[in-house]
């Protein structure tokens, strides 16, 4: 789990523009930042092609009623007290997000699968697909979230001992006709390589006008209550379109899109994985630039 009440606690800090535009993007941060968070947890497990070993099995049903049922300490009895996080979480700071999340998002449902597993000595580890989804009403308006991620556990002793995040999306969507976005973005580039971010609207514009925003994240459990400006421009074509770069120090990010078009918005996250560089740098350069291709 990400550290995503901190995040929810930092992007309330960080809107500065006032206009009822960018009140919808200080709604839409908070609810992405917690539907990621979400993505950490396994859940209600369907069944897959490859039959797993009934020990993984077993224990992915077993918290898949603790999650589904939002049962915090139920859940955490099946991480170990010594678990490791990509994102650097940990045992206790997994378990004080999700008593957050679930107090303020009650509605998020589930559904994992085992893609592949293999035995490592005495462990087993699994990749599984996570879909997460869930709709409320928050200020007269509908929000409906839908979250994928792939990730890498490895179990021991009945319990996740590590969690790996392979890859991540999430889409918040509000009002009344939210934008459709399609967004390109690469898995994952060298430390140093260049990349295009495009978040394409697929309708038709017509008369309407474009608003939108690119929010670069590091994901660093220790950069999140650190103010980052948030503006809405403008946009003159069907969408957005940026350049990147990847920062040396080699620290993934999370960026996101915000569209803004009449009645409705659409945020999508997603997971940038960068390879190599000095990953010991306390240096992080932003990887989108504020040009347009």
């Amino acid at each position: 789990m990400r550290n995503f009440m901190l995040f929810l606690t930092r992007v309330q800090m960080i809107i500065q523009n006032k206009s009822s535009a960018s009140s919808w993007v200080a709604l839409f941060l908070m609810t992405s930042g917690l539907v990621l968070q979400a993505h950490r947890t396994p859940a209600q497990t369907t069944p897959t092609p490859a039959a797993a070993p009934p020990a993984l099995t077993n224990l992915l049903a077993r918290i898949d009623a603790a999650a589904n049922a939002h049962n915090v300490n139920a859940v955490m009895q099946y991480y170990a007290t010594n678990f490791t996080h990509t994102d650097g979480l940990t045992h206790q700071t997994m378990a004080q997000s999700l008593t957050q999340l679930w107090q303020r998002y009650p509605q998020l449902r589930y559904t994992t699968r085992v893609e592949s597993w293999k035995p490592e000595g005495r462990a087993i580890v699994a990749e599984t697909i996570t879909n997460i989804s869930g709709s409320q009403v928050q200020d007269n308006r509908n929000l409906l979230f839908n979250a994928t991620i792939r990730s890498r556990q490895r179990v021991e002793n009945d319990k996740i001992v590590r969690q790996d995040i392979l890859w991540e999306r999430s889409m918040l969507r509000a009002g009344a006709k939210p934008p459709t976005v399609e967004v390109r973005l690469p898995q994952q580039v060298k430390a140093g390589q260049q990349f295009n971010f495009d978040a394409i609207v697929q309708e038709p514009l017509g008369e309407d006008y474009l608003l939108g925003a690119v929010i670069e994240e590091p994901i660093k459990p220790g950069t999140y209550l650190n103010p980052v400006p948030v503006e809405l421009e403008l946009l003159s074509a069907g969408g957005i379109f940026k350049q990147g770069r990847a920062p040396s120090a080699g620290n993934n990010r999370w960026i996101s899109a915000i569209v803004v078009r009449g009645d409705g918005m659409t945020m999508v996250t997603q997971r940038l994985q960068i390879i190599g560089g000095n990953a010991a740098s306390n240096t992080l350069s932003p990887a989108i630039t504020q040009l347009p291709k």
